[in-house]
């Protein structure tokens, strides 16, 4: 007998983007293992290359603040999981959004975590969303990967 209780907690397929993949990862292993997980790091720096730090140091900064700021208690799936939790879905697309439309980024996260206030970690968001996207990684909706050779 299958539970139903899996689709309710994993109700998102996870992004086909590579470059959201990778954000996805970071979120996974530093929930996972903290903020100085070596997986996550190794992963940054297969995808980044040499310009990695940036964009590792900020999902730091931003996955502390999530963790300063929230009250709620977010569900994060196994790192091997090929799908997304309601909460990591929300996270991924706040970060992709966060620059183009704050207001809305604001409201879905401060209703994620049950917070009226979270401008750091918009700001945050922003920046990890800028470090993609300076390093010719854009966490847009649809992203075009043919420039790149392997999955990050």
């Amino acid at each position: 007998m299958r539970s139903s209780a899996a689709p309710a907690l994993l109700p998102h397929v996870a992004p086909s983007c590579p470059y959201s993949s990778l954000l996805l990862f970071g979120i996974r292993r530093m929930a996972a293992g903290g903020l100085s997980d070596a997986h996550a790091a190794h992963a940054f720096f297969t995808g980044f290359g040499l310009g990695y730090r940036r964009p590792l140091v900020l999902l730091r900064a931003f996955m502390a603040e999530l963790s300063r700021v929230s009250v709620a208690r977010l569900v994060v799936a196994p790192i091997c999981c090929p799908r997304a939790s309601e909460a990591e879905h929300l996270i991924i697309t706040a970060v992709a959004q966060s620059p183009v439309d704050p207001d809305a980024t604001h409201a879905a996260l401060s209703s994620l975590l049950h917070v009226r206030e979270c401008i750091g970690l918009i700001t945050s968001a922003q920046a990890v969303a800028a470090s993609f996207a300076d390093l010719g990684m854009p966490l847009t909706i649809e992203c075009n990967s043919c420039n790149r050779d392997g999955p990050f």
